[in-house]
């Protein structure tokens, strides 16, 4: 028997396993890079050409950064490998997404997403352009590095994968058992 509302109309069926696994994907997605954008936009136009902002100490500071490089300001000269990487990882994900059942992974694979496309966009629409735009920064940890929420998410994505690959959890449902034949 199906559930109705009070007008009898049927409720839709749940969705099945793996469709809300990949809902849970573009969530986390969503949510990560919307996170990423809304910041950066808010620290360009509030924070950036001013004096940082000691939030503790010298242990946590906002200062804008832009960095052509990776982290730490590695390869500043070779913008574009990580423009073509960070698409890498995103056409990666997405072809992932279709065997996805997993909601471990989901959200691993959610944070990579949403850590990628949000450098990705700021590697194609910032200044210098030409796929070589400046990445923003603007969080600083105990003058360690400068990094962005989709640097953050990156690395919580990774460190995910890293220990659900340990763990040995499957990104995809186990495919069914063949029948036994006669």
């Amino acid at each position: 028997m199906t559930a109705s509302d009070p007008t009898g109309t049927p409720a839709p069926p749940a969705p099945s396993a793996p469709r809300r696994v990949l809902l849970l994907l573009w969530a986390v997605t969503a949510t990560a890079y919307a996170l990423d954008l809304a910041s950066k936009i808010a620290v360009v136009a509030g924070l950036e050409g001013r004096a940082p902002v000691h939030l503790i100490g010298d242990w946590l500071v906002l200062q804008v950064q832009r960095n052509s490089g990776a982290a730490l300001s590695i390869g500043e000269t070779t913008t574009i490998v990580f423009t073509l990487i960070a698409t890498a990882v995103a056409v990666t994900v997405v072809r992932l997404s279709r065997r996805l059942a997993s909601t471990p992974w989901a959200i691993a694979l959610g944070l990579l997403l949403g850590g990628a496309l949000g450098n990705l966009t700021d590697r194609l629409f910032r200044a210098p352009g030409n796929l070589q735009g400046a990445v923003v920064d603007f969080i600083a940890v105990n003058n360690f590095s400068v990094m962005n929420l989709a640097d953050w998410s990156l690395t919580c994505g990774c460190a995910l994968a890293v220990l659900l690959s340990f763990r040995n959890t499957p990104l995809s449902a186990a495919p069914a058992p063949a029948p036994a034949k006669p």
